[in-house]
């Protein structure tokens, strides 16, 4: 089933991210961490659709998408960021496996984190914050996607590392498997990865080099 949108609003969250603020199209519903296809409703675009993470809580009355502009790669962002209010969108049925299972770390890369971003929102608004730790990884600060968003909801446990800045306090390191054995003290809970196929893959096996079990994971397969 498709559902039909409207633009109300877009503003930038980074340098290169906005924001896109729509219509809430009746009867769409997904669970947080899901993902929705997203096409431009006009001949040139139509059936070039993407998958983008709603960053809204599942009752707001408006649909958010945090959207990343991928300017020599994928001309469909370039054409979302430069809609203008009033443009029609298409929104396919949600799909995905990343959906919240309980307590645990959040681990993501770059835009990997809208779907934590969601569940997190959620919790929030549910009171359900403890247990929860995220490790996010960026080429720089700039690039964070509603960084005090995520100090405000995780305080110490929003820990960031940037690959290509050095600061004392992110280190400029990759998540890879020294840097999880450091910060990884609890095996309980949960263990969400989201990010490039290549980054969910790596941390996938360095966890269950750790000791993590298959189960604990939750990822897009």
């Amino acid at each position: 089933m498709s559902y039909d949108a409207t633009l109300l609003m877009r503003e930038f969250v980074t340098h290169d991210v906005q924001r896109l603020i729509l219509t809430r199209p009746q009867g769409l519903a997904w669970q947080p961490g899901q993902g929705i296809e997203v096409a431009i409703d006009s001949d040139d675009w139509r059936d070039q659709g993407r998958p983008f993470t709603p960053t809204s809580r599942t009752k707001d009355q408006v649909l958010e998408f945090s959207i990343k502009r991928y300017d020599e790669d994928d001309a469909v962002t370039v054409a979302l960021h430069e809609l203008e209010p009033g443009a029609t969108l298409t929104l396919s049925d949600p799909f995905g496996t990343i959906t919240y299972q309980g307590p645990g770390t959040f681990i993501g890369a770059g835009t990997g984190v809208t779907p934590f971003l969601a569940i997190l929102r959620q919790l929030a608004t549910d009171n359900r914050l403890d247990g929860h730790r995220l490790l996010l990884s960026n080429k720089g600060e700039q690039d964070v996607i509603c960084e005090k968003e995520l100090k405000h909801y995780l305080g110490d446990d929003c820990v960031l590392t940037f690959t290509r800045e050095h600061q004392a306090a992110q280190e400029g390191r990759h998540i890879d498997a020294t840097f999880l054995q450091a910060e990884i003290g609890d095996h309980s809970g949960y263990f969400y990865v989201c990010g490039p196929d290549a980054f969910v893959a790596s941390v996938n096996d360095h966890l269950l080099s750790l000791g993590i079990h298959p189960e604990q994971l939750v990822y897009e397969r």
